[in-house]
């Protein structure tokens, strides 16, 4: 059965709000556009409550249930955070208002900029990007600049793994690079002789995610940045798979260039749903006066009886304006809450679980799916969703049917160079009796597959929606299933 509509409801006479007397003169509406022209449904204010109330629960979220889905961190996010964001002093506020009057939420934007640059160990950051791509975008425009100030307009090559997320080879082709593709190794690792052979005098650089979409930690980083740093060529991180690195590594050290941070992802705010989000960039010093503007900075240091006073500045040779105003300011309000309600400790401790639990359901998925790269893992792990002696069960199956279970499917297909890829990310915030349950469902299905196929490729039986065609939902869109007489 599924979810009447709101017109199907609807009921004449009913009504779910009534306005009080007005205490301006009246004034009529345009032809076509009063109550008895436009068809709107006519119901109580119950009834509307109740409808969408039955609708969201059929959404499925991270207040529900485990929700699995590798690369994107989807993990619980403490209310408080939001809250936070809500204060008036932060929601109420406008950037354009005098700067006298958004001292505090300047000294926010510098605290949190201090704070990304000690957990990444990079020189500098700028807080405007909108989200993870868009960070991307700046790291290449970036690389561009640099290299067009140094003379070297021959370097048109970016070279980007396999198992990199799927934006790093659009970003860079955006900002008019070559993109080259690197193959790994039978560990999951960049491989080296394929770099080795790329490292010429065309190389602008290179982007690497790192933990990267299997979930591995690349053991030969630091050959990796030399040799690219030696041919001439700057090292972009794509820094969206941070949360298996907090308080344990910091890119910068090892010798990356550029990184963006996905706030979004690894500091609080709720991810998907459309947004918003933030993409924080840092770089080393050498590249410091490239980031896009404007950064919060202190103008004035004060004194005992002054606090510092905090403006704005474009870096010299800046690639420009990448976002209107400062970013999403809400965004960096939730991730200064979330990295200061945690401190050092708490941050390392995020990281050290979301590798803990990344390979504890590893462990116990791989004695039913195979397991590719079979070494120890980061915040995330990639299991083919298939198997030989049951040709008929693939990847999205397995998902479906995962559904009947309780649990959102894991990511699908991706990354590509797993075979019928189910790639699951359980993040740190899960506890080990909700990784025993998914394994325990893993397992079910597993068996379910050899004795009855058709439970899978049938699957999900329980959703209010069941097996669609998803290419066509996607190239056939339907948006609306009504649309106004007036229209």
């Amino acid at each position: 059965m599924t979810e009447k509509t709101i017109y199907e409801l609807s009921q004449p006479g009913r009504k779910g709000f009534t306005f009080p007397a007005s205490d301006v003169p009246s004034s009529p509406l345009p032809k076509g556009f009063e109550r008895e022209a436009v068809n709107l449904p006519e119901l109580s204010e119950l009834d509307v409550i109740r409808h969408f109330t039955n609708l969201s629960h059929l959404n499925h979220s991270v207040d529900g249930g485990f929700y699995p889905l590798g690369s994107c961190t989807m993990k619980y996010n403490p209310k408080i955070n939001e809250v936070a964001s809500r204060l008036p002093g932060f929601s109420q506020t406008h950037p354009l208002q005098p700067i006298t009057s958004v001292q505090g939420n300047l000294y926010l934007m510098y605290q949190l900029q201090e704070w990304i640059q000690e957990i990444s160990g990079f020189h500098k950051v700028s807080l405007t990007p909108a989200a993870g791509a868009h960070g991307e975008l700046v790291g290449a425009l970036i690389i561009k600049k640099y290299h067009e100030d140094n003379n070297e307009t021959q370097r048109v090559k970016i070279l980007i793994p396999d198992s990199a997320h799927g934006t790093n080879p659009a970003t860079s082709s955006m900002s008019g690079f070559v993109v080259v593709p690197l193959p790994s190794d039978e560990r999951g690792n960049v491989d080296l002789d394929a770099l080795k052979s790329n490292c010429d005098e065309t190389l602008a650089g290179l982007m690497l995610t790192n933990p990267n979409t299997l979930g591995l930690f690349d053991e030969n980083v630091v050959e990796v940045i030399e040799m690219v740093h030696t041919a001439g060529g700057l090292v972009y991180g794509d820094g969206a798979n941070l949360n298996a690195l907090l308080g344990i590594l910091r890119p910068g050290d090892v010798g990356f260039d550029i990184m963006h941070f996905n706030l979004h992802k690894t500091f609080s705010t709720p991810h998907g749903g459309g947004g918003p989000g933030s993409g924080p960039v840092g770089v080393s010093e050498s590249l410091a006066e490239y980031l896009p503007g404007p950064i919060v900075t202190i103008l004035d240091e004060g004194d005992e009886e002054n606090p510092p006073f905090y403006g704005l500045y474009m870096p010299e040779k800046s690639i420009g304006r990448m976002k209107a105003f400062f970013g999403h300011f809400g965004v960096l309000v939730k991730a200064f809450t979330y990295i200061a309600m945690h401190g050092p400790d708490g941050l390392r401790d995020i990281g050290v679980k979301a590798v803990l639990n990344a390979n504890y359901l590893m462990e116990k998925v791989k004695k039913d799916y195979f397991l590719p790269y079979d070494r120890i893992c980061m915040h995330e792990f990639v299991v083919e969703g298939t198997w030989k002696d049951v040709p008929s069960v693939h990847a999205l199956d397995i998902s479906k049917r995962l559904i009947d279970y309780g649990f959102h499917p894991p990511t699908n297909y991706f990354p590509l160079i797993v075979h019928e890829a189910l790639m699951v990310e359980p993040t740190e915030t899960e506890s080990k009796q909700t990784l025993d349950a998914f394994a325990a469902a893993m397992k079910a299905i597993a068996q379910e597959a050899r004795e009855n196929p058709e439970l899978l490729t049938k699957a999900p039986h329980t959703a209010p929606i069941r097996r669609t065609d998803e290419v066509k939902a996607a190239r056939d869109l339907v948006l609306c299933c009504w649309t106004p007489e007036i229209l």
